[in-house]
């Protein structure tokens, strides 16, 4: 006989029963709902013996029978034939434990404590709170605690459903944190519990079920959970909804969860059976169920699972079918089910191509927002596609006006931005608003005609108009990104449809019409500046009086679309466009609304990367607002604050280096500097505009140098310490601030030159780059290797002795799968083969054969094909 995971016995048991399995303490046969026999059995009794008595007992049933086993007091879990001259049926003996399962009951004491506890838990106080979660924790040291909360979960029907389900997640956490250390009779039990009560009539407490079901399967225990996947799919049938609807949850949930292991051979491939299964639930009658179902299938179809690819034509057929069901949650899962196919099965959509267009385009302006968003996402996928410009031209003059319509703030936009609000500078930021930031590593490239300006491989173009105090993701933003990589597709041919409608939009009374209008101008910029190019001496002008607009989300939006165009701005006289823009700019930076700072920050930097030296002749106008801006601003837009002046300084270089604009500048910065611990992830940004603003300022930068540059040197060696000390423990996020820290340093000596050489002797930070050049995190070694550059280039007396212990490092960094890595590694080791001549000569064979298959490599990166040649040269 097999132990263990038996799934097609299981499966074949379980899909030919029908009746629930029976509890006691006796091995007792089913049938049709009566009991026909009941033997005594000893706990103790083997496999063998239980096969023989269940012989005997089949000697009455007949041969139609359905027959179910449960034998308690056993801690395997088995499926076998027994076959007899009268039937052949298969037989399941359940895991289980008659202590855990059919004796365990809960001490009446103890069980009010933990009701108590768990009314406790609902409390809005935190100290109470608090002091609940000291307590849940000690409970966790008793092994059935967990019992209790299982049967607060499905047996105390007459407590509330808030409380009941509360228990259930508690049970939930205590799965993911410690379900290794349950001693079996108590995972047997919280299993067994869960099965028999996924059906519960009430629908929160069966979706907690459902939860702790799938947080049992996703720690490893499908495979020891073999009943699981046949007991879920044989309830699917049951005619009691809660039932069905409880089954179908909690298979969602594994699917969403354990999508790979169900699609392995490690469980012989249930899903073979689980997807047809599936699709016939498509025709349920109850739109849950159906959307249940879909959902299910949904999960498999992008990892083109075998087995929902052999049944793709019913699969897509089934989708048709329900294209116009009357529930939204359908229509939603037929849409993302479309938009995936989209993505995989391109093949089997291309004959009905063009009545999905159609479908689309009705969803898409569907009155649930929803299912309109995940129609939306059509347009993103089918834009990525080759046959989009040939499937979709002919649609252009119905989708443009879908997509344009789908651009406006709705109601609950305009009341989770606080658009009403007009004036907001003086009130603290929420905390919980500000994301966090991640610091960008240092890319070196080859010095352009003087200018250090470094090359970001990784230009985020994501298509951003500033709203992301708003959910991350809904229908406004859907649509101006699907219109923006539409435009790119079609370019100037889409400017038939999008004019216009521009004519109305633009000038409409209504600010949230007139709102819309800006952003569909913003989105377009790209795919259709050249098209919009004869417009734009109008609509600039235009633009720049709406950054006045008395309403602030108009002024944000504007700030947005005029950075979009800021290239073409300094692509003309600067005092026909330029200036007036920058004035305005700058005047929204003072704007008493927070979200039009940000926006106009965010603005003028973008105008300061195209600008650069333009902006010469206007610093002490600049520097004057972006110093103002210091009082005036809360936390959040102090964060951008320190990007636009960090972008200035890139802009502009040395031309900074002015004692009115450095006695302008620094203080206030300084200041900011020894308010920061060096825990605060506020160093991120500031360290970042440093970095900058000390290449920019070079000898300017002298009187700040030594503490600057004595803090960055301390914050790579606490960052060392704390990661050798805590190796598994350590996150990767906290390397941010010895990562931006070498960034700083890097900035110093590209800035100071020799005159970092002092610092540089009385440190210990060669010792430091060493480490850090053989830091597991890419993006360490990145920062590392630029220093090591710029530290040759400004001192290298101090590199020489280290040279052997470097190149052997940076010989087996120079792989062009890490991009940024390889060509920093590659630019250090220029810089190095520039100083040492022909000293160089030893650590030739350690490089060269590297460098030459990066030159020869196709779709090599510019900057990196620069510094390989340039290094290639040098050796």
């Amino acid at each position: 006989m097999r132990r263990g995971s038996v799934w097609p016995s299981a499966f074949q048991l379980v899909a030919k029963t029908d009746v629930p399995a029976v509890t006691g303490p006796c091995l007792k046969t089913q049938t049709d709902g009566h009991i026909s026999t009941e033997s005594q059995l000893q706990p103790s009794a083997k496999s063998e013996q239980v096969g023989a008595q269940l012989y005997q007992n089949l000697a009455c049933v007949s041969e139609s029978c359905n027959v179910y086993v449960l034998l308690p007091s056993r801690g395997i879990c088995e499926a076998f034939t027994v076959k007899s001259s009268v039937s052949s049926c298969y037989f399941f003996i359940r895991s289980s434990s008659s202590k855990m399962e059919c004796e365990w009951k809960p001490d009446e004491q103890g069980l009010q404590q933990i009701l108590q506890l768990l009314k406790e838990s609902q409390s809005p106080d935190t100290s109470t709170q608090r002091s609940v979660q000291q307590r849940l924790e000690q409970l966790n040291q008793y092994p059935d605690f967990n019992n209790y909360l299982i049967f607060v979960l499905t047996k105390l029907k007459s407590e509330d459903e808030p409380t009941r389900s509360l228990s259930g997640l508690i049970l939930k956490n205590n799965v993911k944190a410690h379900y290794q250390n349950f001693p079996n009779g108590v995972s047997d039990f919280i299993k067994s519990e869960c099965l028999q009560n996924i059906g519960d009539s009430s629908p929160l407490i069966r979706a907690t079920v459902g939860i702790l079901i799938t947080t049992i399967a996703s720690k490893g225990e499908l495979q020891n959970w073999p009943e699981l996947l046949p007991k879920l799919c044989l309830l699917l049938d049951s005619e009691d909804y809660n039932t069905c609807e409880g089954a179908f949850g909690a298979l969602q949930k594994i699917c969403e969860d354990s999508a790979e292991i169900l699609d392995s051979d490690m469980l012989d491939r249930p899903l073979n059976i689980m997807i047809p299964k599936f699709l016939q639930f498509f025709k349920h009658s109850s739109p849950k169920i159906r959307s249940h179902a879909i959902a299910c299938v949904n999960q498999f179809i992008i990892s083109r699972t075998q087995a929902l690819m052999l049944h793709i034509d019913p699969f897509i057929e089934n989708l048709f079918a329900l294209a116009t069901d009357e529930e939204p949650e359908v229509r939603k899962n037929v849409c993302r089910a479309l938009v995936m196919l989209l993505e995989v099965r391109l093949d089997r959509l291309l004959p009905h191509m063009h009545n999905i267009i159609e479908y689309m385009l009705q969803r898409t302006q569907d009155q649930d927002e929803n299912v309109a968003l995940e129609a939306c996402e059509f347009w993103l996928t089918l834009a990525e596609q080759p046959v989009c410009k040939e499937v979709l031209c002919g649609h252009l003059s119905q989708l443009t006006p879908v997509l344009v319509n789908g651009m406006k703030y709705s109601e609950i936009d305009i009341i989770l931005l606080k658009g009403d609000i007009e004036e907001d500078e003086a009130i603290p930021d929420n905390e919980q608003d500000i994301r966090p930031r991640f610091h960008r590593s240092r890319t070196v490239a080859q010095q352009h005609e003087g200018d250090g300006i470094e090359e970001d491989e990784d230009e985020d173009d994501e298509l951003d108009d500033d709203d992301d105090t708003i959910s991350d993701w809904n229908l406004r933003k859907c649509s101006a990104a699907a219109l923006d990589v539409l435009a790119n597709v079609f370019r100037d041919d889409l400017l038939l449809h999008i004019l216009p409608l521009l004519k109305e939009l633009l000038f409409h009374p209504e600010w949230v019409v007139k709102e819309s209008g800006i952003l569909v101008l913003g989105a377009i910029a790209e795919g259709c500046m050249q098209g919009m190019i004869p417009y734009l001496p109008e609509l600039i002008p235009h633009l720049v009086q709406c950054l006045s607009d008395k309403k602030a989300l108009v002024r944000s939006i504007t700030c947005w679309t005029l950075s979009r165009y800021a290239h073409w701005v300094v692509s003309q006289p600067p005092d026909t466009y330029l200036k007036p823009l920058m004035t305005e700019l700058l005047k929204r930076i003072l704007d008493s609304n927070k979200r039009v700072q940000e926006a106009a920050c965010s603005a003028f930097a973008t105008l300061e990367e195209e600008a650069c030296t333009e902006l010469v002749p206007y610093l002490a106008f600049i520097l004057d607002t972006l110093v103002f801006a210091f009082s005036k601003y809360q936390h959040k837009n102090l964060l951008i604050l320190y990007d636009a002046i960090g972008t200035l300084a890139d802009s502009v270089g040395h031309h900074l280096n002015k004692p009115e604009y450095i006695q302008m500048l620094m203080p206030p910065l300084i200041q900011k500097w020894n308010q920061l611990k060096d825990e605060d992830k506020d160093l991120f940004p500031l360290l970042e505009c440093l970095s900058s603003v000390a290449t920019a300022l070079q000898s300017g930068f002298l009187p700040y140098c030594e503490p600057v540059y004595q803090r960055c040197v301390n914050l790579v060696q606490k960052t060392l310490a704390q990661a050798m000390s805590q190796p598994d423990q350590y996150e990767a996020p906290d390397k941010d601030f010895m990562i931006v820290a070498l960034d700083l340093l890097s900035g110093l000596a590209e800035g100071l030159g020799g005159t970092i050489e002092q610092l540089v002797a009385r440190s210990n930070i060669l010792t430091l780059m060493y480490q850090c050049m053989q830091d597991k995190m890419p993006e360490v070694r990145q920062s590392s290797f630029a220093l090591l550059g710029d530290l040759t280039k400004a001192c290298f007396q101090h590199v020489k002795p280290c040279i052997a212990d470097f190149m052997p490092i940076l010989g087996t960094n120079l792989n062009p799968e890490l991009i940024s890595v390889c060509n920093n590694a590659t630019w250090a080791i220029g810089e190095i083969s520039i100083q040492m001549g022909p000293e160089m000569q030893p650590y030739i064979a350690m490089v060269l054969h590297q460098l030459v298959e990066i030159i020869n490599r196709p779709n090599t990166p510019k900057t990196l094909l620069e510094n390989t040649g340039t290094t290639r040269w040098q050796c």
